[in-house]
Parts: C-alpha cells; sequence; structure tokens
C-alpha cells in the first residue's frame, strides 16, 4: 500500500513537473496603455490618434509592443528618424528593457501627430508597466474579404501599373487581372485572470488611407476598428493594431468618385469582424514568451539603368502626341453627340437621309473629321495619362537612386524580429512588404497561427517581391523601392530561421 501510494505521488510530481515545463515558471503577466497623439494645432480633428503599448512579462523575458497611429517610423510623414532610438533609449533606462525587446509598429495611417510623440509613447509604456497583472492568452484568426482590394493590375501587354490617385487608371480593356488580398485577422487575446479582456493585438493588411469626409485628421480605418473593438469588451481593454503586409493592399473602391471617402464604414467591418472571431477564441493559463531581433543586410538597388530606359521611354510618349483641332472645350460635346447617336450625331436623321437623296456627302465627311479628331484627341489623353504615371516613378527612381549613392555603400541593415506569445508567433520587417510575401511565410510557417508585419520599426519604403520588381517604374511600389531584388530571397532565408526558433 505504501508502495502504491509513493508511485502515485511520484506521478502527480513529474505531471506538475511537466506542466510547470511548458507554463513557464511563472504565469505571464501584462499591461496596457493608451496616450492621445493627436496634432490638435494642425487642423479639424475627425478622430484621435494613439500610442498603444502593451508590456509582456514572463520569467527574466520582457517584451514591450507599441502600435503608433502614424504613416511610419521615421523617414516619411511626421514622426523623425531619431523617434525610434530615443524611445528605446528611455525604455532601457527607465524601466531596464533591452531595444531588442521593443516593437513598434506604424499602422500607416496618414494622421498627423503631435511634435511630441516620442514622449507621449514613452508615458504609454511606463504607464504600461506600471500596471501588470497575470493573464491568460488566447490566440486565433479572424476573416475579412470586404474592406480591401489588390491595387496593382495586370495588364494584357505584360506590364503592371498601381491604383493610385496620383495618376489615372489604364483603360478597363487593357486590364487582365489583379492580384490576390490576404482577408486574415491575426488576433493575439489578453485575459485577466477573472476573465475580463486586458489587451486585443489584431494585426490586418490594409493601406489605411480611406480618410473621412470631412478631410479631418484621422486614424482611418484602423482607428475606427480599435474603437468598435474597444467599445464591445470589457471596460478597460485596450486594441493594439499592428499593420500587415499592406505594400500592395487598398481599401475597397479606392478611386471611387460617386461617394464620399469613409473610413468608419470599412473600419466597423473590421472591428466587427475582429469581434466575432474574438468570441471563439479561448484564453489559457500560457506564459511562453520568446523574443529574437537580428539584423539583416539587404543589397541596395542600382536604378541607373531603370532609369535611363524610363526616360527613354518618357520622350517616346512625348513624341507620340498628335495634333488635333479640339480642345477640352469642343471635344466635349461632340463625344457626348457622337456617342449618344452613332449613325446620325451632327444631326436628325431626315437631314442625312435627304443628302443621301441628293447625293451629297456633307455631314458624313464632317462625321469623318470629327471622329478622326476624338480619337487623337482620345490618344493624346491617354498619353498624358502615362506621362504623368511615368513622371511620377521616375521621380521616385531618381529620388532613392540619390539616397543610395548618399548611403555611400551598397547594403543596408533592417531589423527582423520574431516574437512568440503562447501560440502567437509573429514576424517584423521596417518596408512595406507586398502582400505576396506575408501569404508565402504564413503558408510554409512550422507554426499553425504565423502573422507578419511590416511599418516595424524603422521605415525602408517599399518592399515589393523580386517578381515585382522587373516591372521598376510602372507601379509606385517597384518605384519607391531602395532594394535591389536580391532582398527577398536573404529576407525569407533569415525568417525561415527566426520561426524554426522561435
Amino acid at each position: 500500500m505504501i508502495m502504491i501510494r509513493a508511485r502515485f505521488t511520484a506521478t502527480l510530481l513529474l505531471v506538475s513537473l511537466f506542466s510547470w515545463s511548458v507554463a513557464g515558471a511563472a504565469p505571464l503577466s501584462a499591461g496596457v496603455a493608451k496616450v492621445d497623439i493627436t496634432n490638435v494645432d494642425a487642423g479639424p480633428v475627425n478622430d484621435r490618434l494613439w500610442a498603444k503599448a502593451l508590456v509582456v512579462k514572463s520569467d527574466d523575458t520582457t517584451a514591450v509592443i507599441i502600435s503608433v497611429d502614424a504613416v511610419a517610423i521615421g523617414e516619411i510623414g511626421h514622426i523623425k528618424n531619431d523617434y525610434l532610438p530615443k524611445v528605446r533609449a528611455r525604455i532601457e533606462k527607465e524601466l531596464g528593457i533591452g531595444p531588442a525587446n521593443v516593437l513598434v509598429n506604424a499602422s500607416h495611417c496618414h494622421g498627423i501627430v503631435c511634435a511630441d510623440v516620442d514622449e507621449r509613447t514613452v508615458q504609454a509604456v511606463k504607464t504600461a508597466a506600471q500596471n501588470m497583472v497575470p493573464v491568460h492568452v488566447g490566440v486565433g484568426r479572424g476573416h475579412e474579404d470586404r474592406v480591401s482590394e489588390n491595387r496593382r493590375l495586370k495588364l494584357k501587354n505584360g506590364k503592371e501599373l498601381d491604383v493610385r490617385h496620383a495618376y489615372a487608371l489604364p483603360p478597363d480593356e487593357e486590364v487582365a487581372e489583379i492580384g490576390p488580398i490576404d482577408p486574415d485577422i491575426g488576433i493575439l487575446r489578453l485575459d485577466r485572470t477573472d476573465g475580463r479582456t486586458l489587451a486585443v493585438v489584431y494585426q490586418f493588411a490594409c493601406h489605411p488611407i480611406q480618410g473621412v469626409p470631412n478631410k479631418g485628421n484621422t486614424a482611418d480605418m484602423s482607428g475606427f476598428a480599435s474603437q468598435v473593438i474597444e467599445d464591445n469588451l470589457s471596460d478597460g481593454t485596450i486594441a493594439l493594431f499592428l499593420q500587415g503586409c499592406g505594400g500592395d493592399i487598398n481599401p475597397i473602391t479606392y478611386k471611387d468618385v460617386n461617394t464620399p471617402r469613409n473610413a468608419e464604414t470599412l473600419g466597423n467591418m473590421l472591428g466587427l469582424s475582429t469581434l466575432k472571431a474574438l468570441r471563439k477564441i479561448a484564453s489559457q493559463d500560457d506564459s511562453r514568451l520568446r523574443v529574437i531581433n537580428e539584423t539583416l543586410t539587404l543589397p541596395r538597388a542600382d536604378l541607373a539603368e531603370r532609369i535611363d530606359s524610363l526616360e527613354a521611354e518618357q520622350l517616346k510618349q512625348l513624341q507620340s502626341l498628335k495634333g488635333t483641332s479640339l480642345n477640352l472645350k469642343t471635344f466635349l460635346p461632340l463625344i457626348v453627340k457622337y456617342k449618344l447617336d452613332e449613325d446620325f450625331p451632327s444631326y436628325y436623321s431626315h437631314k442625312y437621309l435627304l443628302e443621301k437623296h441628293l447625293g451629297r456627302i456633307d455631314l458624313s465627311k464632317l462625321d469623318e473629321e470629327n471622329r478622326r479628331n476624338m480619337q487623337q484627341y482620345i490618344d493624346n489623353i491617354h498619353t498624358m495619362e502615362q506621362l504623368t504615371r511615368t513622371q511620377t516613378n521616375l521621380a521616385l527612381l531618381k529620388m532613392h537612386q540619390a539616397q543610395n549613392i548618399k548611403a555611400g555603400k551598397r547594403t543596408i541593415d533592417v531589423e527582423v524580429v520574431g516574437l512568440r506569445i503562447g501560440d502567437f508567433a509573429l514576424i517584423t520587417f521596417p518596408g512595406e512588404l507586398s502582400v505576396q510575401i506575408g501569404l508565402g511565410i504564413k503558408e510554409r510557417s512550422p507554426h499553425k497561427l504565423t502573422f507578419v508585419s511590416g511599418y516595424t520599426n524603422g521605415y525602408i519604403y517599399y518592399s515589393p517581391t523580386a517578381e515585382q520588381l522587373l516591372n521598376v517604374g510602372g507601379a509606385q511600389e517597384d518605384s519607391d523601392c531602395i532594394l535591389a531584388p536580391e532582398w527577398q530571397a536573404l529576407f525569407e532565408t533569415k525568417v525561415a530561421e527566426v520561426l524554426k526558433n522561435l
């Protein structure tokens, strides 16, 4: 009997030790806070911009996730290049958390933040660190496919263009296909031990650049989505949005000119879809926390040859312009007439019939001349649209060629971060990653719930696929880029290594 009890006790001890090794030596704890970073002096404010901070600790590992309602972490927009080092230095000095464990993601909304955004960001982190509580972890994914569209258009001639307000779209008959979107919403849920939700980290890929009807300062669709989530969960819950691989993803119907562009509608849908998924996610005791921060050296592009090629194309477009008697004032009424009635555009049918009866061709010759002039005018319009696109993207190429030369070296060092909280695996990168890159990483990852976020820990402009970079100059993604095509393979190799070690 004594032997049986001893064996039973030993079994319980082994089970206990196994559970302890899986869950970790101490329960996961977390704190969360947000601070208003809206620039109230920059014009009308539609809704507030926030810096939100989540501090997570397990044993001797502490990680900080910061989401900022801004276009980028440095380089462009209103956050300066010294923001990230200043924020990290303060956090290390005052909280003892190393820079490698501080992850800062920009939502990529085009809102205007206040001048002291770095100070307010640190304030959010300090407040979060002061209010740590034990938490349970829930991880899952949601689905939302109604709010986004791939903005790269593949044409029948093999080229690719993109959907921007900076230039016109090609004629519909030239478009062959579009690229994919990523409808996944990556979700990390942290609940207090009493069941109340402390924080929700949710990740989605789409440019939040829809704007609002009054054109006021706004956190855009991700800001509205976060508000929906916070309003419908426990009091004090904070939702942190992480931008995904949204480099070539626009809000749906981005070029609509018939209704006011309103990010709130799209944000509400994203927020409700996140809530729908959250209801299916059960949190549990899970103290796994790991951060891997590695520096990756990537090759800079030499854009000289492509610039020469695009300048030659620009000259060819200019030389293709044809003379025409029409201007806008005469073209518009003519095109309306000739579209209303192909057979009798210049007058009623009986006059055409009279001329035919009398053997005259006056109206027919007039129509022939007008149609020729209208076609030449339309051809010129299309050429003008092509020139606008060429000029815009050529300016980007020249800017980045100058930057790469000024850098004084042919490479650039970037951070690749792997973060794991429970079953939530996140990869980050500072560039605007194309959606195909994120989809590929998720498909190959050894972790079921893997998500990829660009716009993190700095900003290095667009990071399109190597295939997209064969199209350099045709779209913003492949023109607004400082990287050589080889960057993708190097990045994906590093990501595979990080994911394996998470």
